[in-house]
């Protein structure tokens, strides 16, 4: 049981950074990179022994992979906000 919860839990974390990529673009680059930054930092911070457990490690992992996925997806999908050259002079 434990497996197939830790699997779906992992299916949402990558599915609402992905929908809400998809939904409302990416944003100023500074939030992806902050997001990127958080979750590196997160994975880095050593767990204290009394929050060693399952849920903990599901709850831990699934903060991990949305700030992860939502800035790095938002990163490689930035795009600038300029409007063309000819646009600018019709």
């Amino acid at each position: 049981m434990f497996g197939m919860l830790a699997v779906l839990v992992y299916l949402l974390a990558m599915g609402i950074p992905i929908f809400l990529l998809y939904r409302f673009h990416s944003q100023a680059w500074y939030w992806h990179t902050l997001s990127v930054l958080a979750a590196i930092a997160l994975g880095f911070l050593p767990i204290p022994f009394a929050l060693q457990n399952p849920k903990f490690d599901l709850l831990f992992g699934f903060t991990f992979i949305v700030l992860m996925i939502w800035g790095a997806g938002g990163l490689i999908l930035f795009r600038t906000h300029h409007t063309p050259h000819h646009e600018k002079h019709a």
